[in-house]
């Protein structure tokens, strides 16, 4: 799949802009403040129908307006496939609307039909806190992998979610006496089937990482932590349940870690603990490359690669890694950087400001 455009329209600091991709590699180059990460976010949206860094979704309307339009031009499979996201503050020319409406060749569809025509691996600094934040950051990274590669998996998740609320509103009146442990079974049985489902999913990706193959720098391996459930992990903290009103066992309380090879032969350690800011950057780049290879295997095409700013982030040795990624399928990446439109040679620029 190639993204051959990009049309914008009130999106962040861009009122209206169209930018043309090269099936191979675009460099946007621009300095600080310039817009390059918005456009890398609205590529983002038009996949996972998803803001990758606003809290809110609403707050990509540019100032002042009530909404804004991503509309994104797509060739798969020898076909044009043209990609749109609406996205309002909830209110249009007076009117209640839909905070977000999505439409495939002019036709309204689900969020769930974005990445079925574009698939996107993102890869930006912040994506070190996968290495250093909590597990939720962890959560949220599968999350995004499988959702995109898994509509089932997507079903699953938002009907866990849901379900999970629910349930935890039911253990806090537990918990209060104004309701019954036999009220739990629904939701018991909705949490098992549906937290089963993604376990199993997050099991076969993690596995999948096995296959990949080392890079030059550094070898790294993943190890698991789910916490599954069923009836008798929810049997077994049954009253401290009720007392914490939460659900304490579920794959919304998963984990996993990236281990790294060390100078003693057979022995691994977690790059979180033991890991210098470099290998957790290598780290990261190896978990990436294992994402765009998975999305292949899947899908039996490369997704479209967004780089932001990270080659600043890298030095020689790891900017060759991301260099053999880039050549396996079209990517776009930014850069405050003029020095390294002359490193990558004959490519595709878009120079901000427009």
């Amino acid at each position: 799949m190639i993204l051959t455009s990009l049309e914008l329209q009130n999106f962040r600091s861009y009122k209206k802009i169209t930018l043309p991709f090269s099936p191979l590699t675009t460099l946007i180059v621009g300095d600080n403040a310039t817009g390059k990460t918005n456009i890398l976010e609205a590529i983002m949206m038009l996949s996972t129908g998803k803001s990758f860094r606003a809290i809110h979704d609403r707050d990509v309307v540019r100032f002042e307006n009530e909404m804004a339009k991503v509309t994104g031009n797509v060739v798969k499979e020898s076909q044009r496939v043209s990609v749109s996201v609406f996205i309002t503050q909830g209110m249009l020319q007076g009117q209640k609307a839909p905070m977000k409406k999505f439409f495939v060749n002019g036709i309204s569809r689900r969020a769930t039909d974005l990445s079925r025509n574009l698939k996107v691996v993102l890869f930006w600094p912040q994506d070190l806190d996968l290495v250093t934040d909590s597990p939720s950051m962890r959560r949220k990274y599968l999350d995004t992998v499988l959702s995109q590669t898994d509509d089932e998996y997507r079903r699953s998740l938002a009907s866990y979610e849901r379900g999970l609320r629910q349930r935890n509103m039911l253990l806090d009146r537990i918990n209060k006496r104004q309701a019954t442990r036999s009220q739990l079974i629904f939701w018991d049985q909705l949490l098992i089937k549906a937290g089963g489902y993604i376990t199993k999913q997050r099991e076969a990706y993690l596995l999948f990482t096995t296959k990949m193959r080392d890079m030059d720098i550094k070898t790294f391996r993943v190890s698991y932590e789910p916490s599954r459930i069923n009836e008798a992990r929810l049997l077994q903290y049954a009253s401290e349940e009720v007392a914490s009103k939460s659900t304490l066992v579920g794959p919304h309380r998963d984990d996993f870690h990236i281990l790294m090879e060390t100078p003693k032969k057979n022995k691994m350690v977690n790059v979180r603990e033991f890991g210098s800011r470099g290998e957790q950057r290598s780290a990261v780049l190896w978990l990436k490359c294992v994402e765009t290879e998975y999305v292949e295997d899947v899908y039996g095409e490369r997704p479209v690669v967004l780089l932001d700013d990270i080659f600043s982030e890298f030095d020689r040795k790891h900017r060759d890694v991301v260099r053999s990624l880039m050549r396996k399928q079209q990517t776009i990446l930014t850069t405050a950087d003029t020095h390294i439109e002359k490193e990558l040679g004959d490519i595709d620029v878009i120079r901000l400001p427009l």
